[in-house]
């Protein structure tokens, strides 16, 4: 097995050809910084990133072309050509061309990554409503991931420099998330936490607070039940086991008042109790990454933003963030893997 020392290798699927995805990595590759610390492997397009680089203006921004699988360049971008046709490029405008190819370069990493030719990877943005099809029914790139790569389950986990948050539901329509909000459902999401901030995060005793489901976390039942009959019997247990978990919390008042940096992580109910909090604090440096994985996911935390495709204004600071937290977390999972 492969273990990375100081240059772990990073690949980055395109993402859709219309949205930000090119703009935001060719931007992000362009921090001098990142050769010296990983080897990035973009997969997609010669003709796209050139397309992209002239758009914006940035000729300055050279790649070198993989011509053999898994021989990348240390000291270079390393772009994988993973189709040959011409693809019509219009920025800014959903298709099921751009989709097809997000996919087929999504494909690509994913088999590189499983045959041990990178140590992780980023995902750029793809447009669900697009590439949803037969042969990708999913939500998004978490659910396909995690049956990729034979995961049980997984943990969509927000990350920031000052905190992260988890989901217990991710793409899930608002009104079936109670059917998903069980016992066995909270803790294995909160074990999944634990083990990522222990293994991924090197942190021995990782301290966790779980917000409630309901408006000011049931009001002792008033506003909802699933405080008292699930959320709190799980933390009970879990700190009678000697586990630092603490709530559940009412979500608005958590944040508002800045309680999320006084923990290691913070397991939201659903989707947008969580990632709302997320965004408004650190959308230009947040990240998606995938805990539970047996491999290294991130991804930006913003989608395809086909409103300013095209445009050079899409801030590439998530992507960049992506980018690093990808090979930091390859080089604490290699220490690991030694260390055993």
């Amino acid at each position: 097995m492969h273990v990375p020392a100081d240059k772990p290798r990073i690949g980055i699927s395109i993402g859709d050809l219309n949205g930000i995805g090119p703009e935001v990595i060719i931007k992000a590759l362009g921090d001098s910084r990142i050769l010296s610390m990983l080897t990035p492997v973009v997969y997609g397009s010669t003709r796209v990133l050139s397309y992209y680089r002239k758009l914006m203006g940035l000729e300055e921004f050279n790649y070198s072309q993989v011509r053999n699988k898994g021989q990348y360049f240390p000291k270079s971008i390393n772009v994988v050509n993973c189709w040959e046709d011409v693809i019509e490029l219009k920025p800014g405008q959903p298709s099921r061309e751009t989709a097809r190819a997000a996919l087929v370069a999504l494909r690509q990493v994913v088999d590189d990554t499983r045959n041990g030719f990178l140590d992780g990877f980023v995902t750029g943005p793809i447009d669900k409503n697009t590439i949803h099809a037969s042969d990708f029914p999913y939500h998004g790139h978490t659910e396909y991931l995690t049956q990729e790569f034979n995961a049980t389950e997984s943990l969509m986990l927000m990350v920031s420099h000052s905190f992260r948050v988890g989901l217990v539901t991710e793409h899930v329509p608002v009104r079936e998330i109670t059917q998903f909000i069980t016992r066995e459902r909270v803790e294995l999401k909160i074990r999944l936490m634990e083990l990522s901030l222990k293994n991924d995060f090197a942190i021995s005793k990782p301290r966790i607070a779980v917000l409630g489901l309901n408006p000011h976390a049931g009001d002792e039942g008033l506003l909802g039940k699933e405080e008292i009959d699930v959320i709190k019997p799980v933390i009970a247990d879990l700190k009678n086991k000697g586990k630092l978990i603490f709530g559940p919390f009412p979500a608005d008042g958590f944040f508002a008042t800045g309680q999320h940096t006084k923990y290691d992580g913070v397991l939201a109910m659903f989707h947008d109790q969580g990632l709302v909090a997320f965004k408004a604090l650190a959308f230009e440096s947040g990240v998606n990454f995938t805990a539970g994985l047996p491999v290294v996911r991130t991804s930006p935390d913003h989608g395809t933003a086909y409103a300013i495709a095209g445009k050079n204004l899409a801030d590439e600071g998530s992507m960049r963030e992506a980018i690093y937290l990808a090979a930091d977390l390859a080089k604490t999972r290699a220490r690991q893997l030694v260390e055993k």
